[in-house]
């Protein structure tokens, strides 16, 4: 039986990938140490709080393989920065998307949610 703390609970884990906006890596630490810390207490929680630290993990990812692709673009287009920066605002608006309108919501429904494009280093 999931319990409104347990939806409460999982939706905060995913917004509290926003940390990262806030202190370096928050975006993963923040979530990890709220998953970790009720994962055994529910299952609901456990399967959430692993799906946001795997999205985020993920996100890290993928935004540095961009980084690596930004820097010779940015050289070989002679400073053309316009690319660049739409290149870099593609990780932040998926997060706010599947973060906010997506996954949160899921779990305050008592709903699950697999965002899309993660690697799962946690299982």
């Amino acid at each position: 039986m999931i319990t409104q703390n347990d939806k409460t609970y999982s939706s905060i884990t995913h917004l509290s990938s926003f940390a990262g906006w806030i202190f370096p890596f928050g975006n993963v630490i923040a979530p990890f140490i709220l998953w970790t810390a009720k994962k055994s207490e529910s299952a609901y929680i456990d399967t959430h709080g692993k799906a946001v630290v795997n999205f985020q993990l993920s996100l890290m990812l993928y935004s540095f393989l961009l980084a690596l692709l930004i820097i010779p673009l940015t050289i070989f287009t002679l400073g053309l920065g316009l690319v660049a920066v739409l290149l870099g605002i593609i990780p932040a608006l998926i997060l706010i998307i599947a973060t906010v309108i997506s996954a949160s919501i899921k779990a305050t429904n008592g709903e699950y949610y697999d965002y899309p494009f993660t690697i799962e280093f946690i299982k």
